[in-house]
Order: C-alpha cells, then sequence, then structure tokens
C-alpha cells in the first residue's frame, strides 16, 4: 500500500475549472472520473470519440456529481472549436491526454500521429496561453524517451514544444 499525500494536488484542482482532452481515453476517463473528488468549479470533458464520449457522459451523469460538466465531441486538431470552448469555459487547469497510442496502428498511419499528436498538442499549448490557463498539464508515454517508433517521437516531440513554451515563459517572467 502507498499513502499519497493528496493535498497538494487538493488545493490546487479545488474550485478550479479544469478541462480535460482526450477524456474517452483509458488515461482521460480515469482523470475525469477522479478530479470531481477535488471538487472542481467545472468540468468540460472534450474527446474526438463519439461512442467513448457517450458512454463517459452517462456514467457521469449517472453520478449526479453538483459540479457543472460539459461533455464536447471535439478534436483537438480543430483550432477553431477549441479555440470556442476554450474561450466559452475559461479553464484555469487543462489536463492534456488526447493522443493516438497504439504503436501498431501508428506505425501504419503516421501522418495521422503527426497531426493530432504533435499538432493537435500544439494548438492546445498556444491556446492555454492565449486564455491565460494556470496549469497545462500534457500525459505523456514512456516511449517517448527511448525513441523507436513513430508514436514515441510524435510525443516527443510534442513535449519538447510544451517545455520550450514553458521555458520561454520562465525568462520572460510569465509562469504559466
Amino acid at each position: 500500500s502507498i499513502a499519497i499525500d493528496e493535498s497538494p494536488l487538493f488545493a490546487s484542482l479545488r474550485g478550479k475549472r479544469i478541462c480535460i482532452t482526450g477524456a474517452a481515453g483509458s488515461i482521460g476517463s480515469e482523470l475525469a472520473r477522479q478530479v470531481f473528488k477535488y471538487q472542481p468549479k467545472e468540468v468540460v470533458i472534450l474527446d474526438q470519440a463519439e461512442s467513448g464520449l457517450y458512454e463517459l457522459e452517462r456514467e457521469l451523469t449517472e453520478k449526479s456529481f453538483a459540479t457543472p460538466t460539459y461533455f464536447y465531441l471535439a478534436d483537438i486538431r480543430d483550432e477553431q472549436r477549441i479555440q470556442t470552448i476554450l474561450k466559452e469555459h475559461r479553464p484555469e487547469i487543462l489536463l492534456h491526454g488526447a493522443a493516438y497510442k497504439h504503436v501498431p496502428l501508428v506505425e501504419s498511419n503516421p501522418s495521422e500521429a503527426i497531426k493530432t499528436n504533435i499538432l493537435g498538442t500544439k494548438i492546445l499549448a498556444d491556446l492555454a496561453l492565449k486564455f491565460s490557463v494556470e496549469r497545462f498539464v500534457m500525459i505523456s508515454t514512456d516511449k517517448a524517451v527511448n525513441l523507436t517508433n513513430v508514436m514515441g517521437c510524435s510525443k516527443r516531440i510534442a513535449e519538447i514544444y510544451v517545455q520550450a513554451l514553458n521555458t520561454h515563459l520562465e525568462l520572460i517572467g510569465n509562469h504559466t
């Protein structure tokens, strides 16, 4: 049994507007289930997978959380759509879990991994800056450490972009 001190996490989520991308996926859906125990002000749940999003919406709606929750069928590669959602909800925390992650499928469809994992992340990170998101958390993978496939490479490039934005902000004195 591992005891985790959740107090810093609790403090960072409580009363905040939270957006979760890739919320119908394995990691995103678990994040969506967990954030409610920290009493956020609002939760925006976003995914391009209609069936998965529908099932998550049904599951979370049945639990009758008091937190206002919004479900959006949207692709992170669609900059206008994402901008509209972020402009309306002004999330303070963005948990970015949207990605193509299945190595064999990504190897056969590398352009889709590049468009989603790299371009989609760039769009989200840039819009997070535009709308003054306080904390942008990108979910990555161990495959971004020892690069042997397209999926790992695409996630590593996305990590480098997000890290570069963060470094730039630190250099100019804006800690977002």
